[in-house]
């Protein structure tokens, strides 16, 4: 069984930075699998679940935005900097942050070695944005769906977390 957690932003990384801004939304879950596991082995098991195929064929029919595990390799292993609706915002090390299009919402992994474990790290970035009234807002459509999100980004990290064991 995988044990999902929520933690705290890690400090020096990717994600810390849009942790620090006024009216952003950040979270950052883990797990830890056995053995040494690289960044691209994570990448390509999350974006290869049967789970995130399953947003991969949303995304092909409503955005445009056909992929393939091959694609999804070829990000992992930086070959490529996009995937479905995903662009490359930075890599570092064992860190990785994809911004989809419209730059709203952000993706970030990383791995970090722990003896002859690996921690997965998975977190997400919603950037605010102006209301009429000025007040920094993630709107609507986000709020309703948080508490969606964080079941959903924790299945997400699980089903890599197995992937990767298998």
């Amino acid at each position: 069984m995988v044990v999902v957690v929520n933690q705290g932003i890690p400090p020096g990384r990717l994600i810390a930075d849009y942790a620090e801004r006024e009216g952003h939304f950040t979270d950052c879950f883990s797990c830890v699998v056995p053995g040494k596991v690289a960044l691209a082995d994570y990448v390509t098991a999350f974006y290869t679940t049967p789970l995130f195929r399953a947003e991969r064929l949303v995304l092909r029919l409503a955005a445009r935005a056909p992929s393939t595990d091959a694609q999804a390799r070829a990000l992992a292993e930086g070959a490529s900097d996009q995937f479905a609706i995903w662009q490359v915002e930075a890599r570092r090390g064992n860190e990785l942050m994809m911004a989809e299009r419209s730059g709203r919402t952000k993706s970030w992994f990383k791995v970090l070695a722990q003896g002859s474990s690996t921690q997965l790290l998975f977190g997400t970035v919603v950037v605010p944005v102006r209301s009429k009234s000025g007040d920094l807002v993630l709107g609507p459509v986000f709020d309703s769906l948080k508490g969606a999100h964080t079941i959903y980004a924790r299945a997400l990290l699980a089903a890599a977390a197995r992937k990767l064991r298998a």
